[in-house]
């Protein structure tokens, strides 16, 4: 059974963001399926970063934990061999 990786990313008809798509890139060479959760509009990018309290989008969710955004998700991936 593969584990499940939940991302949240900016995807906007404007604009897709790039670290979210090399989040979800590394997530699925690491062998996880993605719950891609995309945020469509500005409005709805606030609205997630003020629940969660954080600055920047892509963030990325492992077991309910949060891991981080792009940089974070990498530096894990590094120092674990499955995240």
């Amino acid at each position: 059974m593969k584990q499940t990786a939940t991302l949240y990313r900016m995807h906007t008809k404007e604009h897709i963001c790039p670290y979210g798509l090399r989040s979800k890139d590394l997530l699925e060479r690491k062998g996880y399926e993605v719950d891609d959760h995309k945020l469509s509009s500005r409005e709805e990018t606030d609205k997630f970063k003020d629940k969660h309290g954080v600055e920047t989008t892509p963030q990325t969710f492992i077991d309910e934990k949060r891991i981080g955004g792009y940089d974070d998700l990498r530096a894990v991936s590094y120092t674990h061999l499955t995240l």
